[in-house]
């Protein structure tokens, strides 16, 4: 008698559980995947006067004389949905290959990407001593379908 009480409270339990989860799916928020945007047409401009005037760069204790560029470019957001917060990652090569930001992938944020095809600009640092022209390599974004707070 003992055992068979036990098991139907295991199986109640097993039950009532399934039910809860079964019903959290039901009611829990819409997940925020993160979309991925294609950047394509880039180029960069050195930044006006008033803009990238005494810029710098940090290089560890000490900081060093930067040139500031916009780089320009296409978005292209395959989803049908605003993306809001994509962040942009590259790579920024001087003239000889030399990386103009080492061991940093993420070179700053689109706050909001319409769906279809779309422009962005960024501004970037990069030091001093790097020749130009700079290569702008392996750049895109990701972002998401609502504010991320």
């Amino acid at each position: 008698m003992k055992s068979t009480a036990m098991s139907f409270y295991a199986k109640f339990a097993c039950l009532l559980m399934g039910l809860l989860l079964f019903a959290s799916t039901l009611f829990s928020p819409p997940a925020l995947a993160v979309t991925q945007i294609e950047l394509t047409d880039l180029s960069y401009n050195e930044c006006p006067a008033d803009i990238g005037k005494g810029t710098v760069t940090s290089g560890g204790p000490v900081m060093r004389l930067a040139n500031c560029f916009i780089i320009t470019g296409t978005t292209i957001n395959k989803s049908g949905k605003p993306v809001m917060d994509a962040d942009v990652f590259g790579r920024i090569f001087d003239a000889n290959n030399n990386p103009a930001m080492e061991n940093r992938g993420r070179l700053g944020a689109i706050d909001v990407i319409e769906p279809g095809k779309g422009t962005f600009e960024l501004r970037v640092s990069v030091p001093d001593a790097l020749e130009t022209p700079l290569k702008l390599k392996q750049f895109k974004a990701s972002g998401f379908a609502a504010k991320v707070r």
